[in-house]
């Protein structure tokens, strides 16, 4: 028999899902691996979301729905933004996706053709640049070069280069947890409009910034296509629910495209996720965790040798400039598993040409564990 392969599937691996797998590897040997390599927050979906899933179920409320998502549930994504954020969003404009993932994948089919070149910034987050390579789309990785942020010169240079077809940010940002300030945010938005470059938001850490109030793009253009989704804040990272907020002119083809990939977000998810709104009490208090691990971080960090590469301004990743110990992070990374039982993420996951030279660690665990983890490293350096 044969087996054809396609240079599709030549991507990158995801290096922090095989760290984890390791790290679960030896967790179930008995090691007690502490893990800060992926960006999953250790608390439950909360309390009211749980309750809503279990009565769905005791329902039997699991089937298809429409494929742009529950009406309940884009309406109340629509109302977030004007509770939040100040912003009259029509529910029309909403689409549930299942997680941001598929909605990443909905908005670079919808959006681009193969040979499209699509700027993001460098260092971020892995998928962006492995999706749209599988899809035939030309990444053009702009090297953000000391600078904590994507900004509008960046994308002036980038596309007087050779012209760009879209550009794709994120605030707060993965790896380095960098926001973009609201004035550089709607200078970026504006340069893109000129120079006709299609916009993509990345708001998936919205609500985890710890300096500054949220700053949608939305706010800054009407033709900009904004993701988001219920696995960071809202602790749902399992339940595989995200959605977008698209220009009416993309709401039609992203829908006929979902529904062959996708068919509809799974049910029971957006049924928990409409009680997600309410619940903010009790995300709050995890936040609030979070922000004691960031002070513990941005102090003992630097203490052992991890230079803060960017500043730590939201989400929950340190990202640090590891060459006073290593010129080769991923070699690093799994050396220190193997015998500190400590995980985190090497950089070449986010920066293809300077990632040797950086780790990102996730402080959305418990204090307790990024307290130990500290001590562990320590003693590991000794």
């Amino acid at each position: 028999m044969v087996v054809s392969l396609s240079r599709r599937g030549e991507v990158e691996p995801f290096h922090a899902m095989d760290i984890l797998a390791e790290a679960n590897r030896l967790k179930a040997r008995g090691v007690p691996v502490i893990s800060m390599a992926v960006g999953q927050p250790s608390d439950p979906a909360p309390a009211p979301v749980r309750a809503a899933a279990a009565k769905a179920l005791e329902d039997g409320r699991i089937g298809y729905t429409d494929t742009l998502g529950l009406a309940a549930l884009r309406k109340a994504i629509a109302d977030h933004y004007g509770d939040h954020y100040g912003l009259d969003v029509s529910p029309g404009r909403v689409a549930v996706t299942t997680g941001s993932s598929a909605a990443f994948n909905l908005a670079f089919l919808a959006m681009f053709d193969p040979g499209d070149r699509v700027a993001i910034a460098a260092p971020g987050y892995p998928a962006y640049r492995n999706i749209m390579a599988a899809l035939g789309i030309e990444v053009v990785e702009v090297e953000l070069d000391g600078a904590a942020y994507l900004h509008a010169d960046h994308l002036r240079a980038a596309h007087h280069e050779k012209p760009l077809k879209g550009a794709l940010f994120a605030s707060p940002a993965n790896p380095t947890g960098a926001v973009i300030p609201a004035d550089q945010l709607s200078a970026l938005v504006r340069t893109a409009d000129e120079l006709g470059i299609a916009v993509i938001s990345d708001e998936i850490y919205h609500r985890l910034a710890y300096a500054a109030h949220d700053t949608t793009a939305l706010g800054h253009g009407p033709d900009v296509t904004v993701i988001n989704s219920f696995s960071k804040y809202y602790c749902m990272t399992g339940w595989r629910i995200g959605w977008m907020v698209l220009p009416e002119e993309l709401v039609r083809p992203v829908e006929r495209i979902a529904q062959s990939l996708y068919i509809s977000p799974p049910e029971l998810s957006q049924i928990a996720a409409i009680e997600a709104f309410k619940a903010t009490p009790q995300l709050e208090a995890v936040k609030a965790r979070y922000a004691w691990n960031r002070e513990l971080l941005m102090k003992r960090l630097p203490e052992l040798g991890f230079v803060l590469a960017a500043p730590m301004d939201g989400a929950f990743y340190a990202f640090c400039d590891v060459t006073r110990h290593t010129n080769d992070s991923m070699a690093f990374a799994r050396k220190m598993l193997a015998e500190a039982h400590v995980a985190a993420t090497p950089g070449r996951d986010f920066d293809p040409l300077q990632g040797n030279r950086t780790m990102r660690f996730s402080y959305a665990g418990s204090h307790d564990d990024m307290v130990a983890a500290m001590a562990r490293i320590e003693n590991w350096l000794r």
